[in-house]
């Protein structure tokens, strides 16, 4: 297919500069990016390219449906996507059963065959037990990842903040495991971060390396910060930037809060105290 995407800013999409040696591996990928950007819900195929760029993405999540695809004018997304810029990640969104989850992650395995682009055989793997919440399916999540790790998907899994079933995904194969920050679209932010916490120690344990992403319930950019000050890999959105008053600022918004979340992280933080602590001590100053 030929992509029409245009850069607007020159990043080429080559990731946060500022962290150029701050890569890590995600599936058959190294990333030096941290944001991973979603494609739906953009006024615009033309806007959601502007905000691809804007963010520094290097990858983009794309829901391979066909309904998901395809616009009300017959366009398909993915001639907007710059397939030689960007790595393509499907994602089995829509899907409430295991099966159409595995069905689903197939179709996108053909489709980034068809496209050439790298890592087709990865996926991220949604499994939703209602419409009404879109909360993760426990059960049919730890199926669908079974059965599409045995067929030789690098899965890249979206679940619940529950640490014990984060546990039980990566030792059924999963190659990350993603904890929701809250509900998918809701803007909550990190509901939870005492189980992000435990999710990472659990996870990491042993395997410092493995990587944990925040997915879904990204609200302003401070959400952001705030997962990636946590110590998890990398943060996937879509609604904070597809439906920000002005998607193009909030996506350059995005793209700043993690890098200055990582920074952060990496920096440490001083602990909390309870009192006080003077910047300038009295200890040797004259006259104290």
């Amino acid at each position: 297919m030929t992509s029409t995407s245009t850069p607007t800013n020159g990043h080429a999409g080559n990731g946060h500069g500022e962290l150029a040696d701050d890569s890590f591996t995600l599936g058959p990928h190294t990333l030096t990016s941290r944001l991973i950007v979603g494609t739906g819900k953009y006024r615009t195929f033309e806007q959601m390219q502007q905000a691809l760029d804007l963010s520094g993405t290097q990858c983009v999540t794309v829901a391979v449906r066909r309904e998901r695809l395809i616009d009300s004018e017959g366009r398909n997304l993915l001639d907007y996507i710059d397939t030689g810029r960007y790595i393509l990640l499907p994602n089995t969104a829509g899907c409430f059963n295991a099966d159409d989850a595995i069905r689903t992650a197939r179709l996108g395995r053909e489709i980034l065959r068809e496209l050439h682009n790298p890592g087709a055989d990865w996926v991220k793997v949604e499994v939703l037990a209602d419409k009404k919440t879109l909360l993760p399916d426990p059960v049919g999540t730890l199926q669908a990842t079974e059965a599409l790790v045995a067929d030789g998907f690098s899965t890249l899994v979206y679940t619940t903040d529950d640490p014990v079933i984060a546990r039980r995904l990566k030792e059924a194969g999963a190659t990350s495991v993603m904890p929701a920050g809250s509900p998918i679209g809701s803007g909550q932010g990190v509901l939870n971060p005492n189980n992000i916490r435990i999710c990472l120690e659990y996870l990491k344990a042993g395997d410092p390396a493995y990587p944990v992403i925040v997915d879904a319930g990204v609200g302003p950019a401070s959400d952001v910060s705030l997962a990636m000050e946590l110590g998890v890999d990398g943060v996937l959105l879509n609604t904070g930037i597809a439906h920000a008053k002005d998607p193009l600022k909030m996506a350059r918004a995005m793209r700043a809060a993690c890098v200055a979340g990582r920074l952060s992280y990496l920096a440490g933080r001083i602990p909390k105290r309870l009192y006080a602590t003077a910047s300038s001590p009295e200890e040797g100053v004259i006259g104290a």
